[in-house]
């Protein structure tokens, strides 16, 4: 897993704004291997691709709002494949959807079949909301029992799960065949509970990276929403831990 790095470009969005080719420019410098995507910023998916290919970058993934896929799944399904790029992930869930976790259901699976079909996999990505618990199940354990696994998969953040006092380690047993794709993100150990670099707070980053192994992981997807240093120098920093750590691992 070495060479399945990638940052989620969210992490980066100041900069992308600023110079998107420019920011895809200096996540290759520093080793990435690959990007997961958080809006094209204007550009055409075939000067994308070529941009990518050229920086040696890999289109891991992209995070697409649930509104934007029911509007146009084609136009995203199409511009992924312009990119080569296999996975389509469900980023968040507005305050407004939250009241109907059965709705979310039946859409879910509706996009996932579709997206299935043209050869992308659905994933849903969760914060800490979606583990509020009702007669003793979250609504993401419940989420991920009511759709169907082949056209719904698991991008599990291990941030929020910590924060909302879960256990990754236990949720990676849980959907090991069911996750493509892993946010790693650590969380500071004083009162804020906040972002930090990878290695340097209170998640057990070296445990999940160990269970991984477990489980069907195809990337490892470095995202720190905010920083204290410069959002390339935080991403360099959990880059180097996870270039240092996951040699030890095997």
């Amino acid at each position: 897993m070495n060479n399945r790095i990638a940052v989620q470009l969210y992490t980066l969005h100041g900069e992308c704004e600023k110079d998107f080719y420019g920011t895809l420019e200096k996540v290759a410098e520093l080793g990435f291997n690959g990007v997961e995507l958080a809006g094209y910023w204007g550009k055409e998916a075939k000067d994308l691709k070529a941009t990518l290919d050229r920086l040696g970058l890999k289109a891991v993934s992209s995070h697409v709002s649930l509104e934007r896929m029911e509007e146009n799944l084609e136009a995203e399904i199409e511009y992924l494949k312009v990119l080569d790029c296999s996975n389509i992930v469900c980023p968040y869930l507005v305050e407004d959807r939250r009241n109907d976790y059965a709705g979310l259901v039946k859409r879910l699976n509706e996009i996932g079949e579709r997206s299935q079909k043209e050869g992308i996999s659905l994933s849903y990505h969760n914060h800490d909301f979606e583990l509020e618990k009702d007669n003793g199940k979250s609504h993401l354990e419940r989420l991920f029992e009511e759709t169907n696994p082949e056209y719904v998969k698991a991008e599990l953040d291990v941030y929020w799960l910590t924060l909302a006092g879960e256990n990754p380690l236990e949720w990676m047993e849980k959907y090991s065949d069911r996750m493509p794709l892993i946010h790693l993100k650590d969380m500071t150990t004083d009162s804020e509970r906040t972002f930090a670099e990878l290695g340097t707070g209170g998640v057990d980053i070296e445990g999940v990276l160990r269970k991984s192994k477990e489980t069907q992981i195809q990337w490892f997807v470095v995202e720190q929403d905010r920083s204290k240093r410069t959002p390339l120098e935080s991403i360099e920093i959990s880059l180097q831990y996870l270039k240092e750590t996951l040699p030890k691992i095997g």
